[in-house]
C-alpha cells in the first residue's frame, strides 16, 4: 500500500504568532518554523499501519517555501519514507482552492496512491477544508474529521462526531481521510530515525514539474489590517452588601444574562 500524508510547516503552536501588518500575512519568520501537530498525528495513523504492514510505503506532501523541507526532515525521523516538497514563488499567499489544487496534482503525479491521510485544519490558517477539496480534485471519496481511523488492505473507516453522536462511517480505496486531535499521539523521533533522515528521499517539484500554472486570482489578498489593541482592565466589584448586584447589572449591560 502507498499511504501519502499531508504536512504543512506552521509557526510553532505554543509561540506568539503575529501579523505583518504592511501584508495583512502571519508573519512565519517571528517565531520557529515546525511541522503542524496535527500533521504529526496524521503520519502517526500511517505508521502504525505500516508497522504491521512492512511493505506499505509512506510519502509525505506538503506545499510550501524551500526552507519547508526542514519540517519535512523531522517527518522523515518519524518513519516516513520519502517527501516531497512543491515551492514555487508564484504560491505565495495561495488560497484553500489553489493549495487543493496544487497537492492533488502532487498526489496524481506520485501515482499508484491508494490513501491520502490529513489532518482536519491547520493550526495557522483553520480553514478545514483542503483534505476535501483535495479529494474533489483527485474524484476520490472523502472521511472528514475522523477521532480515530482503521486501515485495511483494501478499505479505511474509522468514526467522527457529528450533532448528536458519533457516526461510523468506510470507504473502498482509494480515498481521502481528515484526522483530528483524538486520534493517534505522534511517535518522539529516536536516534536512529534521525540520522536515517538525512538520507532519505527529498524531492522538490516546482509547479513545472506538476504540468501546472498558478492562478492569481486564488490568492489571498488582504484589504486592510490594523494591531490588535491592547488589553484593558476590567471594572472590579467590591463587596460591600452589594456585589451581586454589582455582577448582574454587569453582566446585563454585556448582554451576557
Amino acid at each position: 500500500m502507498k499511504i501519502v500524508v499531508l504536512a504543512k510547516q506552521v509557526p510553532d503552536t505554543w509561540s506568539d504568532r503575529k501579523i505583518d501588518l504592511e501584508s495583512g500575512m502571519l508573519d512565519r519568520a517571528a517565531s520557529e518554523a515546525v511541522p503542524d501537530e496535527i500533521n504529526e498525528r496524521a503520519l502517526e495513523n500511517a505508521l502504525q499501519f505500516k508497522d504491521s504492514h512492512k511493505d506499505t510505503e509512506v510519502v509525505v506532501v506538503a506545499m510550501g517555501p524551500e526552507d519547508a523541507g526542514k519540517a519535512l526532515r523531522k517527518l522523515l525521523s518519524m518513519g516516513a519514507d520519502s517527501a516531497v516538497l512543491v515551492s514555487d514563488d508564484s504560491l505565495k499567499g495561495s488560497d484553500m482552492v489553489q493549495t487543493a489544487r496544487v497537492l492533488a496534482s502532487a498526489v496524481a503525479k506520485l501515482g499508484g496512491v491508494d490513501l491520502v491521510i490529513a489532518g482536519n485544519e491547520a493550526t495557522d490558517g483553520r480553514g478545514g477544508m483542503v483534505p476535501a477539496m483535495v479529494a474533489e480534485f483527485l474524484k476520490w471519496p472523502v472521511l472528514p474529521g475522523l477521532d480515530e481511523v482503521v486501515i485495511a488492505a483494501d478499505a479505511v473507516s474509522g468514526s467522527a462526531q457529528v450533532d448528536g453522536g458519533s457516526l461510523r462511517i468506510s470507504s473502498a480505496l482509494p480515498a481521502v481521510v481528515s484526522v483530528t486531535e483524538k486520534t493517534a499521539d505522534a511517535r518522539f523521533p529516536n536516534f536512529k530515525g534521525i540520522m536515517a533522515a538525512k538520507k532519505k528521499p527529498l524531492e522538490s517539484w516546482s509547479l513545472a514539474d506538476l504540468g501546472t500554472a498558478a492562478s492569481p486570482e486564488v490568492a489571498s489578498v488582504m484589504v486592510s489590517v490594523s494591531a490588535r489593541p491592547a488589553k484593558q482592565a476590567g471594572p472590579k466589584v467590591f463587596d460591600d452588601g452589594t456585589a451581586a448586584a454589582q455582577l448582574a447589572d454587569f453582566l446585563a449591560a454585556n448582554r451576557l444574562i
